[in-house]
Formats: C-alpha cells, sequence, structure tokens
C-alpha cells in the first residue's frame, strides 16, 4: 500500500471519528433541549393553574368584602363609649 492511501485512509478515519463525535454531542443537546421543554411546559400548566386559582380567590375575596360592606352599613351604630380611667 502507498503512503497516499495511508495518510488518505488516517484522514478518513479521523473525519469519520470526528462526525461520530459530533453525532452523538447533538443527540445529547438534543436530549437536553427535550427535557428542557418538557419542563418548560410542566412549568406553563403550573402556571397557568396558579393564575387561574389567584383569579378565583380574588373574586372571592371581593364579594366577600362586598358582604361585609353590606352588613356594616345595616348594623346600627353603637355610641361609643367614653374610656374609663382609673384614678389610680
Amino acid at each position: 500500500m502507498s503512503s497516499f492511501h495511508l495518510a488518505e485512509d488516517s484522514e478518513s478515519n479521523l473525519l469519520e471519528r470526528r462526525w461520530f463525535a459530533a453525532d452523538r454531542a447533538a443527540a445529547e443537546i438534543q436530549s437536553e433541549c427535550d427535557a428542557l421543554a418538557r419542563a418548560l411546559d410542566l412549568t406553563h400548566t403550573a402556571l397557568r393553574d396558579a393564575r387561574a386559582r389567584f383569579s378565583h380567590l380574588e373574586a372571592l375575596r371581593d364579594a366577600l368584602g362586598d358582604e361585609l360592606a353590606a352588613i356594616e352599613q345595616r348594623a346600627p351604630q353603637r355610641p361609643s363609649q367614653p374610656v374609663r380611667r382609673s384614678a389610680a
């Protein structure tokens, strides 16, 4: 075999090893991207649910506040009694 073929084989082997290394690295990054996408989907779902609960609780708070204000308006106003202080 001539030295030309040996050099060509050597170069070809190096190129092939580099290709496989790049392919393996790309597959690892793809797996990482997939995991991050799943985590992002879960985060978006949790955020949407939390916002819905928040909206519900705000509406409940406002309704209870309105009821409380209505009760306070209907209640007869009691005259405030003077504060008794001891002579001691």
